[in-house]
């Protein structure tokens, strides 16, 4: 049987009021034992080419969150809950920007 390849959904890349790059990207793959929903993905914000906040799910590592330094186990919902989560805490991180 082959080998499914991850199908892009979607990709975002923006700057921000402050040139702070937003980007977004989501993939549907098979479901494996560490992405058992069956999507990859990748969201991040970078303040001066330093990655502030990630959600990400990469290889063997499962679904987790980056703040600054700390990463954390983060509960995978759905897309739209982890589009959410993530803008949140995105937007939470503006309003301490001067």
């Amino acid at each position: 049987m082959p080998i499914k390849k991850a199908e892009l959904l979607d990709y975002q890349k923006q700057l921000d009021d402050w040139g702070n790059t937003l980007e977004m990207k989501l993939w549907r793959v098979p479901p494996t034992a560490d992405k058992p929903h069956g999507f990859k993905y990748s969201l991040v914000y970078i303040v001066d080419g330093v990655r502030v906040i990630g959600y990400d799910n990469a290889e063997q590592r499962g679904d987790h969150r980056h703040y600054g330094p700390r990463e954390e186990a983060y509960q995978f919902v759905s897309l739209s809950q982890l589009a959410d989560d993530f803008l949140r805490d995105v937007d939470d991180y503006r309003k301490r920007l001067p």
